[in-house]
């Protein structure tokens, strides 16, 4: 109960902005796990624009940006199913270009000990989201950002 005492005082745009966060981190997580990767990444770049915007990218709209991943990360701990870094990343890239950001998801890896591990992350205006963070600067990305789909060339 307190979850929903916790939405309601949010400021009204904060709402909206959980509200789609459910609903896209519910889509991202189910079409990760029936579609796989390239199927879902291009049905999504369909319903985002071509290009991103060019307006100049602003300290304003960084915080924005950061604001909104927040959220997202908030909402992401508390949905009824467990989301991962992929899931979460590409909701995000998601939300952003459809907002006409030019966000870019990025994958990538790291050995540690014996084990590869991955990892998957949002940037805006240079800067990893929600912030600076903590994890992505130890994994190698590799060799290019995640594009929409109808932009990639083969």
């Amino acid at each position: 109960m307190n979850i929903w005492r916790a939405f309601l005082r949010l400021r009204p745009d904060l709402r909206g902005l959980a509200l789609e966060s459910a609903v896209v981190l519910t889509l991202t997580w189910l079409g990760l796990r029936s579609l796989g990767f390239r199927r879902w990444q291009k049905l999504i770049s369909r319903l985002m624009p071509v290009t991103p915007g060019s307006v100049e990218f602003s300290e304003s709209m960084l915080d924005r940006c950061r604001a909104m991943a927040r959220v997202e990360q908030s909402v992401a701990r508390r949905l009824p199913f467990q989301s991962n870094c992929l899931d979460q990343s590409m909701a995000l890239w998601w939300m952003l270009r459809r907002r006409r950001v030019a966000a870019e998801m990025h994958i990538g890896g790291r050995k540690e000990a014996a084990n590869f591990e991955a990892h998957a992350w949002v940037e805006a205006g240079g800067s990893a989201l929600p912030d600076a963070g903590e994890v992505h600067p130890h994994f190698a990305p590799f060799d290019r950002p995640i594009k929409p789909a109808e932009a990639q060339t083969h």
